[in-house]
């Protein structure tokens, strides 16, 4: 008991690290109250063409609140007041600022009930059905809901009905937890936009789901009709309620078949889990795999919206994803040492970052063999090593040598083994002379002696260093 308790609440353990890491992002926000601190940074923001988006999504909420019949006016004047407010206080605005894709989305999608009929385009019956059958031979949501099972119905419901409405925040709190600072952002932008596009394309192309055609075959459709919880009231006879023929009865848009919002955000969250955390990549995407079965077995979307709903998760997946994370490095050295984003070149290049930090090669400062300086080797050693539960081994599972203290050599001895002055030539060698540096030179045994250190041969002979014997050379 003890053990298992160590493992999960000691210095390693996964809930010690959650909580290292909590602590850390909660130290990283803003806790100032004082709306003047809003204002000044507003002050000094410089205004670029990105933030035209701002213009776009004031104009979209001003439109939906004026046809917004509950609540009614004044008090849905409640709704842009808080917003203000959250707006200018820095605790809240640094969460409302990057979540206003994913709050303009709430608000159209539940808005869009306010729409009169007169001015909503017809609704479609039969286009989805048709091109099922025409791209795929056969009505795929027909033949799924063909035979069930009340096993195959909680399989089908719990992604579905459960998963689905839980596992965006799920998903928000990894991000904000262990992935870079700028992910959280983008998960929000991506997130948002494609629900808030997906929801802008069922209010102007509105398709009537599998469930209509199984209750009301090809008769047109219109707006009066209520909602079907479809396959889900199997669960609603299981749980002895009404929960979800209650909830899909009054939903905003009863009509929005096309495309699937349910494969869409099970898609996006499968790519930012691949991502940014691919050692569960398997496990999302057969999420993914279950989710879409369920859409057509509960009769809530045809093929053709599972694979339009996919598609455009993907689309706004790479669309707005920021440059700094688009080359993640997946060597799991990266998210421990601070080395993601950077490739294996870099990552163990030390003249480069030698250089850069105003070292000349060939100076003192730039010896990884002189003791005097084993700090600098040290403080550059770090990016190499990798860290497992809060100790660093120098050791990294791909690489090709191990990181050892180089034992001080003579001069002549540097500069014939090739440690001294790198000449320009020899530039394009320079990764393999990072390594091959920081390897010893009594550990460099190739058929059991070594030219430098062994006792009963020395080599090269004392004529070519200064003349004097080579037990005379090793002492110097």
């Amino acid at each position: 008991m003890s053990r298992n308790r160590t493992k999960y609440y000691g210095n390693s353990g996964p809930l010690s690290r959650v909580y290292s890491a909590f602590l850390h992002q909660v130290s990283r926000l803003d806790f100032s109250l004082s709306p003047t601190v809003t204002i000044a940074k507003l002050r000094a923001h410089e205004f670029t063409r990105g933030d035209v988006v701002y213009l776009f999504h004031a104009a979209g909420a001003l439109f939906w609140l004026y046809i917004m019949e509950k609540p009614p006016f004044p008090i849905k004047l409640v709704i842009p007041a808080l917003f203000t407010l959250g707006m200018l206080v820095p605790l809240t605005s640094q969460f409302l600022l990057p979540a206003i894709p994913v709050l303009a989305w709430v608000l159209t999608y539940y808005s869009s009930r306010f729409l009169p009929p007169s001015s909503r385009p017809p609704i479609s019956v039969t286009v989805l059905p048709t091109l099922e059958s025409v791209l795929y031979g056969a009505n795929i949501s027909d033949i799924l809901t063909r035979f069930t099972h009340p096993v195959l119905d909680v399989i089908a419901w719990l992604p579905y009905g459960v998963l689905h409405f839980s596992l965006p925040v799920v998903v928000s709190i990894l991000l904000w937890l262990f992935a870079p600072k700028p992910a959280l952002q983008y998960w929000a932008s991506a997130f948002g936009y494609l629900n808030l596009a997906g929801v802008l394309c069922q209010i102007a192309f509105p398709c009537a789901p599998p469930w209509y055609e199984l209750i009301y075959g090809l008769t047109p459709a219109n707006y009066g009709m209520p909602g079907s919880a479809a396959g889900l009231a199997r669960i609603d006879a299981l749980l002895g309620g009404t929960g979800y023929q209650t909830t899909f009865s009054g939903a905003p848009v009863p009509f929005g078949a096309f495309p699937s919002l349910h494969s869409a955000c099970a898609t996006i969250e499968a790519l930012f889990v691949s991502h940014f955390f691919p050692s569960f990549t398997r496990f999302a995407w057969a999420y993914v795999a279950v989710l879409y079965w369920s859409t057509m077995y509960l009769a809530h979307h045809y093929l053709i919206d599972v694979v339009a709903g996919a598609s455009l998760a993907v689309l706004c997946f790479h669309l707005f994803m920021p440059e700094s994370l688009r080359h993640l490095e997946k060597h799991p050295t990266s998210s421990a040492n601070g080395n993601r984003g950077r490739s294996k070149y870099e990552i163990y290049d030390l003249e480069d970052r030698r250089r850069n930090r105003g070292i000349v090669p060939g100076s003192p400062e730039s010896s990884l063999s002189s003791g005097r300086h084993s700090m600098t080797l040290e403080d550059e050693g770090q990016d190499i090593a990798v860290q497992y539960g809060g100790m660093m081994s120098p050791n990294p599972p791909d690489s090709a040598a191990p990181l050892i203290m180089p034992s001080p050599l003579p001069r002549e001895v540097r500069q014939w083994k090739g440690v001294g002055p790198v000449p320009a030539s020899k530039a394009a060698h320079r990764h393999t002379a990072s390594i091959a540096s920081l390897i010893r030179a009594d550990d460099r045994v190739e058929g059991g002696w070594s030219p430098v250190s062994s006792k009963r041969f020395v080599f090269p002979p004392a004529k070519g260093l200064n003349g004097a014997s080579g037990s005379s050379s090793r002492e110097q």
